[in-house]
């Protein structure tokens, strides 16, 4: 299931072919040339446009206003193409950019295009109970719990998944985005009030090698986002992380998780504490539209597009009020797991590993369980109990079975 590539992505910005089409301020773009040189040594127009992922019709009037300028001096050609370095005025002009920020990566594209973007590519997901087993197929799901979560996914909305730990809310949670078919675009940087953020994050989102020369360069096209955070989580990750060395802003998690899924797992549990981030959250997940602030005081909205799923252990009405919980319209109660469920999960594991059994061996455990414990049978102790059996075999040096 996870090798399955998406579909190409829906919606395709084009790339801009002359200066007037660029949606981010002239000077921007001629601050990123500069710092972009004076890190190389050296530049080409075609080289720049590689790195900051620009058309030549972008960079070559730009290029003549700085040869104008004497920031830059032609050293010689690479067949028709440019070749150039800085001046020493250019040099002390990119040291002066270099003091408003270091950013000299792909070229930012505009609050106003990347909202657009995030609009057009809002999820559609098409599904019946059919196609949710078989995207949940590795794991063992009763039709009751399917028939929950099926219409909150095509809802597309928040959902609030809780229930005694250790039944599947995790292992759910990280198997909804394979209801996706197709891709997204993300933009590398976006650009508020002549200041760069950075969006585009290798660590979460998964590039898709995707071969377009007419698609706009500033994108990246890839798999819809699905990020979670766990007890880690803290409110500094909800908003705009300046550099005080580069100058550069990063976006918060959420702008990260746009046109995908933001998971809190183990919520009531992070160091910030669920009345905050509730209140935080009660205009985003109303409105889809959430609000940052740069470090100097512009407050700018951003669309908050994305499937958040709050999955918790505790009781949903010891963390949130009724205010917050009719704004989430799907409440799933993962139950404990019915004899049955039991006995398959673990004969599945059984299976997977190739391990020797006796026939009465999932009875015989289930049993155990109940009785040793609260009585509760959960989807983890198969795995859980197989697993320490694994390690007493190994260190008596014992068959497994």
């Amino acid at each position: 299931m996870e090798g399955i590539s998406p579909r190409k992505p829906t919606y395709l910005p084009a790339m801009p072919i002359e200066l007037g089409k660029l949606d981010i301020p002239e000077g921007l773009v001629i601050d990123l040339m500069v710092r972009r040189v004076a890190i190389d040594g050296t530049g080409s127009l075609s080289g720049l446009g590689d790195r900051l992922k620009l058309s030549p019709g972008v960079l070559y009037p730009l290029f003549q206003q700085l040869r104008k300028m004497q920031y830059i001096e032609v050293t010689g050609m690479q067949g028709d193409d440019y070749v150039f370095t800085l001046t020493v005025a250019g040099r002390n002009f990119a040291q002066d950019r270099f003091n408003i920020s270091q950013y000299a990566g792909p070229a930012p594209v505009s609050l106003n295009v990347y909202t657009q973007a995030v609009k057009k590519q809002g999820a559609k997901v098409k599904l019946n109970r059919e196609r949710l087993k078989e995207v949940l197929s590795d794991l063992v799901i009763t039709d009751e719990l399917l028939d929950q979560l099926g219409p909150a996914v095509v809802s597309q909305s928040s959902i609030f998944l809780y229930g005694p730990s250790g039944n599947g809310k995790t292992s759910m949670m990280e198997r909804l985005h394979r209801v996706y078919g197709d891709a997204v675009v993300i933009p590398y940087a976006v650009e508020v009030d002549n200041q760069v953020i950075v969006t585009y994050d290798p660590a979460l989102h998964h590039k898709i090698d995707y071969d377009e020369p007419r698609m706009d360069q500033r994108w990246v096209v890839c798999r819809r986002p699905y990020i979670v955070v766990g007890g880690e989580l803290e409110p500094s990750m909800l908003e705009l992380k300046l550099d005080a060395s580069s100058k550069i802003y990063a976006a918060p998690v959420q702008m990260k998780a746009n046109n995908g899924i933001f998971a809190i797992d183990d919520f009531g549990r992070q160091i910030i504490s669920p009345t905050y981030l509730l209140n935080r959250w009660i205009v985003p997940l109303d409105r889809k539209v959430d609000y940052l602030t740069l470090s100097y005081g512009v407050k700018f909205q951003i669309p908050f597009e994305m499937m958040v799923i709050f999955s918790t252990n505790l009781d949903p009405t010891d963390l949130a009020d009724d205010a917050f919980l009719r704004r989430i319209q799907n409440k799933i109660y993962a139950e404990p797991v019915q004899p049955q469920v039991f006995d398959e999960i673990f004969m599945r594991i059984l299976e997977a590993k190739g391990i020797p059994y006796d026939e009465d061996a999932p009875n015989y455990l289930r049993e155990l369980c109940q009785s040793s414990g609260t009585g509760e049978l959960r989807a983890c102790y198969p795995g859980d109990i197989l697993r320490v059996l694994e390690s007493v075999t190994s260190y008596e040096q014992k068959p497994y079975v």
